[in-house]
């Protein structure tokens, strides 16, 4: 059992909200339900690709902090499109491409022009935010069109367009990254630049591809967004790369590159986000948030250290009972060879 835990992160996870599940459930029995569910669901979308884009980019081993710009830069470009009478197929299309372009400058200033990836996005972080600024004014974008919230509306059984197309986005970004020999490329990138690129790795447009691909979550991450709550606020976005560098840890990415998964950013985001909702309906002060959401993601990622020590020590002494067992085998090999002598 503690062999599964240490090998794999997202069974860590998954124990662990299950046990958080079920003290909620047994001081507020309301709280175990499908409209909860659907609503921590729903809750974990801008989180969800904000997550999946960072996951991305720290496969190579580099790092992007500037995706909650991007959301709210994004986010802005759809909503003064929508409120200047364009059409909302041609407004999402121009919302995607700021978010792709936002991310092809980022890629371009680290695979090509070799500036480290907390350099540059720390840059483009202000100049994106500033950006938004400087297009509306520093004002709230509200009056969106009904066409736009219904993209969040309820389709039955707590799910809406948005959701299933998030939903999709996570699945095919699963099938890219592992069943796909581009998608194997970010993972030998992130494990070992050098070697990569003597095995005829594209390296550089790996990287910035991923740069560009995290733009795109970021784009789709405020138009959901702006469906949700119906207006773009001018801070919108400000702050989730953290959070969602976070989540990447909690799910087992390294920081280092090589390694991670879909499937533990995925649960490492409903964690997140379950316990938000939980807080939220047992009426504990929002001020706690913050600091019962951190503690719980540090006693998370102790447990889940302890484990694997104790995985780690359990190997060595294995190791240690097979060779001190060598001498005494090799003597009763040499005992038997002299004996048939």
């Amino acid at each position: 059992m503690l062999d599964l835990f240490a090998k794999n992160r997202v069974a860590t996870l998954l124990v662990v909200l299950a046990l958080a599940y079920a003290a909620i459930g047994a001081a507020a029995p309301g709280y175990l339900s499908g409209a909860t569910l659907s609503s921590v669901l729903s809750s974990s979308l801008v989180l969800m690709l904000i997550s999946l884009g960072t996951m991305i980019v720290i496969l190579t081993r580099n790092i992007d902090v500037s995706s909650g710009s991007v959301l709210g830069l994004s986010a802005a470009i759809l909503g003064l499109s929508l409120n200047a009478g364009m059409s909302l197929p041609l407004a999402i299309a121009a919302c995607l491409l700021t978010g792709a372009l936002a991310g092809a400058f980022n890629g371009l200033m680290v695979a090509y022009l070799g500036i480290p990836s907390i350099v540059a996005t720390l840059g483009t972080l202000g100049l994106y935010r500033g950006i938004m600024l400087v297009m509306t004014g520093g004002r709230w974008i509200e009056d969106l069109p009904q066409g736009l919230k219904a993209l969040a509306a309820n389709l039955g059984f707590g799910f809406s367009s948005l959701t299933v197309v998030v939903l999709a986005l996570v699945v095919l970004t699963w099938i890219g990254l592992r069943k796909t020999r581009f998608g194997r490329f970010f993972y030998a990138v992130g494990d070992n630049k050098a070697a990569a690129h003597h095995l005829g790795v594209p390296v550089r447009r790996v990287q910035f591809a991923a740069f560009v691909a995290t733009g795109i979550c970021s784009a789709l991450a405020g138009l959901v967004f702006a469906a949700q709550i119906g207006f773009i606020p001018n801070q919108a976005g400000n702050g989730i790369e953290l959070k969602a560098i976070a989540v990447n840890v909690l799910g087992g990415v390294s920081l280092l590159g090589g390694t991670g998964s879909v499937a533990g950013v995925f649960a490492a985001v409903i964690f997140i986000t379950s316990i938000d909702s939980a807080l939220v309906f047992l009426k504990i002060p929002a001020y706690w948030n913050d600091f019962i959401a951190g503690a719980l993601l540090l006693s998370v990622l102790l447990l889940d250290g302890r484990i694997r020590q104790l995985i780690d020590r359990r190997i060595r002494a294995r190791r240690y009972a097979i060779h001190e067992r060598l001498p005494s085998h090799e003597q009763t090999t040499a005992r038997t060879a002299e004996a048939a002598r």
